[in-house]
């Protein structure tokens, strides 16, 4: 192995990734994927999109593009693949059976792959005796010693066959990038299926033969495809092939370490793009799952990430998926976004939601009243909560009182620890005088000219805030009083705290 080593490392470093659209991009694909690419920049090499849509009744074209969509979201861009002019197309498995037939029959002419005409139900009865005998439930070999002649024989009579892989009985080692060198006994594998016929690759042939001709120098995948290295090993020396290096991630786990799962609320990368986490967010956290830079240092940017990914770095044991974390990771960059660019990306969330409506790159209407918004003011009511946003979708519950008349609330959320109506119907009384008396409707003015009044009077000033705020924004929780008036100008102001004497009765 010490000369397969060498020999990838002569050459220019090639990862690839390489899906089944049979479902949505998810997580553990994404740190895959991640991984392929950060290593392949951090050598100046070349990252490989394939697509492995050999499963032609779960493949979908709808499932293609979303991981295609998913990765340019996240900014994990493919030197060759689906929609490139790469040399060492196609990039779809199904545009490459021709490939596949070829080294089929070059592996049956030379005796490493065989036909098997056992039946489904022949095999699971053998299954079931060797396991009942307590042994490893692997195939016979029934079908190796079938000759060539006559195995073409009930092909051409339609017979039907799969191709197996004669495997031998020997010890596959290797040395993987994160688990060392690890050794399988051959002998336990049996003689494994390779195609249901020539036309119809299985994972194992179809990736040793395309990591081959792609030039594919590092097979980085997830823990679970341990297994598969020594099978697609076996194939790669039979077609006369060298071996690429792998490394192979840890698990991700969930909460209860066990293998993450629906069950974990691991759902699809789209859902973490819809409901507002920035791509940067996901990356980082992604690439903390198995790796770390050895130091306390917890935010890097992609090219950070690139310049600092080592394989040495990756752990054996489980990383766990911690939903909290990927939140703080997310609010940490929405604060660090330019409020121009909060902004943009938080209005498709208003829009969708029906909040407003564009008019123009710089204006909008409000919805429910008619009255027009620009995006100056859309910036000023984002930068009033840019400091409590974990997700961009928040932004909706925390700022719609800004885009209707009359908030919606019951009236006890008026009341401020122990007080009576009464005492907040005084206190939203004083509150009316006060703003109606107010020279500016600026948030320092109105701060200054009403503290100092509450001062003045001895009155108690959570007696009064609490209500002014909570008549401003029928919110248990917002921004202050004094930054939301500024932005709901007097008029409306004045209206609210009417109609929060009318709740009152």
């Amino acid at each position: 192995m010490n000369s397969d080593l060498s020999q990838t490392q002569s050459k220019k470093v090639r990862t690839r990734f390489a899906p089944s659209p049979t479902g949505f991009l998810h997580i553990g694909s994404v740190r895959t994927c991640l991984f392929n690419f950060l290593y392949a920049k951090k050598m100046g090499g070349d990252f490989v999109l394939r697509i492995e849509d050999t499963d032609k009744e779960r493949s979908k074209p709808e499932f293609e593009e979303d991981i295609k969509q998913g990765l340019k979201w996240l900014g994990i861009i493919w030197d060759e693949g689906p929609d490139t002019n790469g040399k060492f197309g196609p990039y779809r498995q199904m545009d490459r059976l021709d490939i596949y037939e070829k080294y089929a029959r070059q592996l049956l002419d030379q005796s490493h792959a065989y036909y098997c005409f056992c039946s489904e139900e022949e095999l699971e009865a053998k299954k079931q005796e060797m396991v009942a005998r307590g042994h490893a439930p692997i195939y016979d070999g029934k079908c190796s010693n079938i000759s060539k002649e006559e195995a073409q024989q009930r092909i051409a009579a339609g017979e039907k066959a799969v191709i197996r892989f004669k495997t031998q009985n020997k010890v596959i080692s290797f040395t993987d990038l994160i688990w060392g060198k690890v050794d399988f006994d051959a002998s336990l594998f049996g003689d494994f299926v390779i195609a249901k016929d020539t036309r119809s690759p299985l994972y194992n042939f179809a990736a040793a033969v395309d990591d081959y001709l792609m030039e594919i120098t590092h097979i980085v995948r997830g823990e679970e495809h341990l297994s598969n290295t020594p099978r697609q090993m076996m194939i790669q020396s039979a077609l006369g092939f060298g071996h690429p290096q792998y490394a192979h991630l840890p698990l991700i786990l969930g909460p209860d370490k066990t293998k993450l799962s629906k069950r974990h609320n691991a759902e699809p990368v789209g859902y973490y793009k819809q409901k507002g986490y920035l791509p940067q967010a996901l990356n980082n956290f992604i690439a903390f799952l198995g790796w770390n830079p050895g130091t306390e240092r917890e935010m890097f940017s992609m090219p950070e990430l690139i310049n600092e990914f080592s394989f040495e770095r990756c752990r054996k044991s489980g990383s766990i998926f911690n939903i909290a974390k990927l939140d703080w990771y997310n609010g940490m960059y929405i604060r660090q976004t330019p409020l121009d660019k909060l902004t943009e990306l938080l209005i498709p969330y208003y829009q969708e939601k029906n909040l407003i409506e564009k008019i123009s790159d710089r204006e909008f209407k409000i919805t429910a009243t008619n009255q027009t918004i620009d995006f100056a003011t859309l910036s000023l009511i984002v930068s009033l909560y840019q400091e409590r946003l974990v997700k961009l979708e928040d932004i909706i519950e925390a700022t719609d009182l800004f885009f209707v008349e009359l908030p919606s609330y019951e009236k006890d959320l008026l009341l401020f620890k122990d007080m009576t109506y009464q005492q907040v119907a005084n206190s939203i009384d004083k509150c009316i005088e006060l703003l109606s008396n107010a020279e500016s409707f600026q948030k320092d003015y109105l701060q200054t000219h009403c503290l100092n009044a509450i001062q003045e009077a001895n009155l108690n000033r959570g007696q009064i805030l609490w209500p002014l705020r909570v008549a401003l924004t029928g919110k248990k929780a917002s921004a202050g009083p004094f930054e939301i008036a500024e932005i709901l100008g007097k008029d409306l102001s004045l209206k609210r705290l009417n109609f929060a004497k009318k709740i009152l009765g």
